[in-house]
């Protein structure tokens, strides 16, 4: 039996919903809130089903989960609510293919994504680190600092520059308000989209953000073509690696549509996901200063007073369960959503075509079967990586489709953290804590801010 945990000295959380709703109230409330619309018991239940219009399954079971994800990945393809909100602005890319267009094209990009280009990408992140540090600096002891907005301006400077560095074409700014304008707008969930119908059917929110994604794939295609005209001197970037990358079945190669679909993927999701997962990181040490004193004294004994680097990343375990324990708690994909293509069984229950069957990814990470005292900020639970369930901390996916960039992820995570963690000691604002909402990504809303004085 579950103690009773004072919920004061538990870190924010979302209020999970205690009875049943109509479609109309679920769409309304995943408007404002996608994750307020998890039931309280699926953080209890190995199997929670239902009807909103459509059939549906939420599956928290690891074996069930594993079945989805690896061993019947083709029945589960990614549902049609997913493909709709993602396609406009990243086309068919890696993220949204499915069968052999996404097999070619992860065949030619995971190479780009192994251990020695990732390793050799560290610099940016130490650079992008190191700005992060005179910014925050700069704001005085005492004074308030907006972590989630530094944190997305720090890996937004991460994924820019190890896409398109030195690419005069590339208008960051640019970019970076069209992927805003689209997440806040146009990638809300429409009702049309519950109702299940075809993404030819206009959205309207959709129209009003067209303009501003035609934008931002022109420039990333100029500065493309320039590239492939110009190439690029010094340490190979993503762009250099993914116009070099080629199907080793068939020396197939990415067109300029292909390579700029993927390359706003991995922008979209390589600077937002990590930059919320350090913003959630920040707030949890402030909230637990134990856990920050610990975290800041390794990080001091390793870093010596440098900026942190790739070759720092195993010598700092205690950051890396801290990242962990973060993923687990505000994973950045809150939940993932498939629809079953034929009949199937999961938990003993009947699996019918075109249900939706979800893997609510912040109710798995908290239920109550697989984890001890769930809502708890423990980053110890991490200490033995192998002692954790595969399939109960999904925090990237898994089987076929798993995140291809979250070793990229995980250094970036680190070497950011660590960093500022050596530099500062973060202290929580009386009266404002964030408030976890989930859009396309579990976002802190009103910020997380914190006051940062000199370590």
């Amino acid at each position: 039996m579950d103690q009773i945990v004072d919920n004061s000295a538990l870190p924010v959380r979302v209020p999970l919903a205690t009875r049943p709703r109509s479609m109309l109230q679920s769409l309304r409330d995943s408007r404002e809130n996608l994750l307020s619309i998890l039931p309280e018991i699926a953080t209890r239940q190995p199997m929670v089903s239902g009807r909103t219009g459509l059939r549906w399954h939420m599956v928290m079971e690891p074996g069930a989960i594993r079945r989805m994800l690896l061993e019947n990945v083709d029945n589960y393809p990614k549902s049609v609510v997913t493909k709709n909100l993602l396609e406009p602005a990243i086309g068919d890319s890696l993220f949204v293919a499915e069968g052999a267009h996404w097999r070619w094209q992860r065949r030619a990009a995971a190479p780009v994504f192994g251990h020695r280009n990732v390793t050799a990408l560290g610099p940016v992140m130490s650079h992008a680190a190191a700005r992060a540090v005179d910014r925050i600096g700069a704001a005085g002891p005492g004074r308030a600092v907006d972590l989630a907005q530094e944190m997305v301006t720090t890996t937004f400077e991460v994924i820019s520059d190890v896409t398109f560095s030195g690419g005069e074409a590339f208008d960051r700014n640019k970019v970076h308000g069209a992927i805003d304008a689209y997440i806040d707008g146009a990638a809300r969930t429409s009702l049309f989209d519950i109702l299940g119908f075809p993404g030819w059917v206009p959205r309207p929110a959709r129209i009003f953000s067209g303009r501003a994604v035609r934008d931002m794939k022109a420039v990333a295609d100029r500065a493309i073509e320039e590239r492939a005209r110009r190439g690029h001197e010094g340490v190979p970037d993503l762009l250099d690696l993914l116009l070099k990358a080629e199907d080793p079945d068939t020396g197939r190669t990415m067109s300029t549509s292909e390579l700029r679909d993927n390359l706003l993927t991995f922008i979209v999701a390589g600077h937002e996901t990590t930059a919320l997962t350090l913003a959630w990181a920040l707030y949890l040490c402030a909230f637990d200063p134990a856990v920050q004193d610990r975290a800041r004294a390794e990080a001091q004994a390793v870093l010596q007073g440098r900026i942190a680097g790739a070759e720092d990343v195993p010598n700092l375990p205690f950051i890396r369960q801290v990242v962990d324990e973060t993923l687990r708690l505000y994973p950045p994909a809150g939940i993932i959503s498939r629809t079953a293509q034929k009949p199937d069984v999961l938990c003993g229950r009947e699996i019918r075509p075109r249900d939706t069957v979800m893997i609510p990814i912040y109710t798995l990470h908290r239920n109550h079967a697989l984890w001890p005292d769930p809502d708890r900020f423990d980053p110890e639970r991490f200490a033995d990586r192998k002692a954790i369930e595969r399939y109960a901390y999904l925090p990237f996916g898994d089987g076929p489709r798993i995140c291809i960039g979250a070793s990229f992820a995980v250094q970036e995570a680190v070497i950011i953290l660590a960093t500022l963690l050596s530099r500062f000691r973060f202290a929580p604002v009386p009266g404002r804590d964030p408030k976890p909402v989930m859009i396309i990504t579990l976002r802190p809303q009103g910020g997380v801010w914190l006051t940062a004085d000199p370590a």
